[in-house]
């Protein structure tokens, strides 16, 4: 860590809550408000939380944010999921007895549509001395204070690697604290510091040894949670288009695929687009899926999602195929970047105020 560079920071965050007393106060107490609300959901609360209880839980939340209709996201993520288990994982994350790194993994491994941004708020609003808020302002704040070791995908983000960047924040709290920097005191007051002072610093990107991005999977674990990643990633980008989303849906027989989007136009009824992420297994398996996908007359794309190696493979295996020309490709790679494009202006919209909160 680039202590240097964070000292000249922490005193430009100190001069700014200084010349602007009355804002840095409200917010403050409007932090603590929130987090407050978050505590206030007990472990027999959460393991009796009804429907309404769980939109009051995540709604406020700043991972949130990109979405105008929360309602709708909310219900999203309950008939993707199921209360029962719900209530099972948001209870073992929080309040579980094994480790947070086991328990981070099994939430990321069962629960659909809620990914590291919200999981990590939570921790930190419920645990503010102890577990950090990650999202791409903390990641870039990171980046900027050459922390090592930093996750650039939430796909690679898995328990151990939380633990690990908690630690790294609980290092600047310690450092701000030593140095008598008084507004920076624990994870919460942190995130304040690092959306002040990191929010217009341009974003690195990240490299692999050949100086060009990549994502592939190291192991099986993460070759699952880049699946779920991407799988959730692009039901989220068909409702940030209007589209209606699912996730592992059933679309003819024998046809269970990762992602659909669904929309109704006029005369011409249902159509539907089917998604297949490949980040482990059969190709085979992948293409016979999309094939029994098209048995339903209403779907009109068939889209493989995986890295550039993959989908030259699938090509091959394709091209005796009477799909040949059906089958689209898309490197998961553009699909996270699409997700954050579409997040950040759907946020930037959001903060206009247009649509009334708890809509």
């Amino acid at each position: 860590m680039n202590t240097q560079q964070l000292t000249q920071y922490l005193a430009a965050f100190r001069k700014w809550f200084k010349a602007n007393k009355d804002q840095a106060a409200t917010e403050r107490i409007e932090r603590e408000q929130l987090a407050a609300k978050v505590r206030g959901y007990t472990q027999e609360r959460l393991q009796n939380m009804s429907e309404e209880e769980l939109f009051d839980y995540i709604a406020p939340l700043w991972a949130m944010a990109m979405w105008g209709n929360k309602h709708y996201q909310v219900d999203n993520i309950i008939e993707a999921n199921g209360m029962p288990l719900l209530r099972e994982q948001f209870t073992n994350l929080i309040y579980g007895s094994v480790s947070l790194e086991k328990r981070w993994d099994a939430f990321r491994s069962k629960i659909k549509g809620v990914g590291p941004a919200m999981m990590s708020e939570l921790l930190c609003k419920t645990y503010p001395d102890r577990y950090l808020l990650w999202n791409r302002k903390t990641y870039n704040g990171f980046s900027v204070l050459q922390i090592p070791d930093l996750p650039r995908y939430e796909a690679r983000l898995n328990g151990k690697i939380y633990e690990y960047l908690s630690a790294k924040g609980r290092e600047i709290v310690a450092y701000a604290k030593d140095n008598k920097y008084d507004e920076v005191f624990d994870m919460l007051t942190l995130n304040s510091f690092i959306w002040h002072e990191f929010r217009a610093t341009p974003e690195p990107i990240a490299t692999n040894e050949k100086g060009t991005e990549e994502l592939i999977p190291k192991n099986n674990k993460e070759a699952a949670f880049i699946h779920n990643d991407i799988r959730d990633k692009i039901a989220a980008i068909g409702r940030f288009l209007g589209f209606s989303a699912d996730v592992e849906k059933k679309i003819a027989a024998g046809a269970i695929v990762d992602a659909v989007w669904e929309v109704t136009i006029g005369n011409m009824g249902r159509v539907i687009y089917v998604f297949e992420v490949q980040t482990s297994g059969s190709i085979d398996s992948l293409i016979l899926n999309l094939m029994k996908a098209k048995n339903n007359k209403a779907v009109q794309g068939i889209i493989a999602v995986t890295d550039q190696k993959q989908i030259e493979k699938i090509k091959k295996e394709v091209a005796t195929l009477s799909v040949k020309d059906e089958v689209k490709y898309w490197d998961y790679e553009e699909v996270l970047k699409v997700h954050e494009s579409l997040q950040f202006a759907n946020e930037s919209i959001n903060n206009l105020g247009l649509i009334p909160l708890g809509f």
